[in-house]
């Protein structure tokens, strides 16, 4: 599971509290890269994109949600990608004996590259955002209100 992973931080009711505020703060602020005075003055520069990621955990903490970094080279096992894409580890067994993830071995352990499982994610998104608006439009051409 992805919140046993050493580096994920639950906030408590007062970090989300804190997060709110300094996410609100930091969209209107952090379009252009961002300045950061730290405690014994010494100021820092954030990158643009660094400043965007900041902004996104905060909003995600603001909300309680646990947040866990995870770089984009980093390897899964099958139970961590099943977690990531909220679906069962036979599943993600399945996906991958089927070539629809790639995926190598390390000893008898299956190991799925972040990219990879996060490419394969989007595309499913995709493919259901398209279904939907297919059946919307066919609902809509058999006159069904929706």
């Amino acid at each position: 599971m992805l919140l046993e992973h050493p580096d994920t931080i639950v906030p408590t009711a007062d970090d989300a509290e804190l997060a709110a505020k300094a996410s609100r703060i930091l969209s209107r602020r952090g379009k252009n890269g961002l300045r950061i005075r730290l405690d014994d003055g010494e100021e820092l520069t954030l990158p643009v994109a660094a400043a965007r990621l900041l902004t996104h955990l905060l909003t995600e903490m603001s909300q309680g949600n646990a947040v866990t970094l995870i770089p984009v080279h980093a390897e899964l096992t099958t139970r961590q990608a099943a977690e990531y894409l909220n679906v069962s580890r036979p599943h993600v067994v399945k996906l991958l004996e089927q070539s629809r993830i790639p995926y190598h071995k390390v000893g008898t352990h299956r190991r799925i590259r972040f990219s990879d499982l996060e490419a394969f994610k989007r595309q499913q998104e995709t493919a259901r955002g398209q279904a939907l608006d297919a059946l919307a439009a066919e609902a809509q051409e058999m006159g069904m209100g929706y």
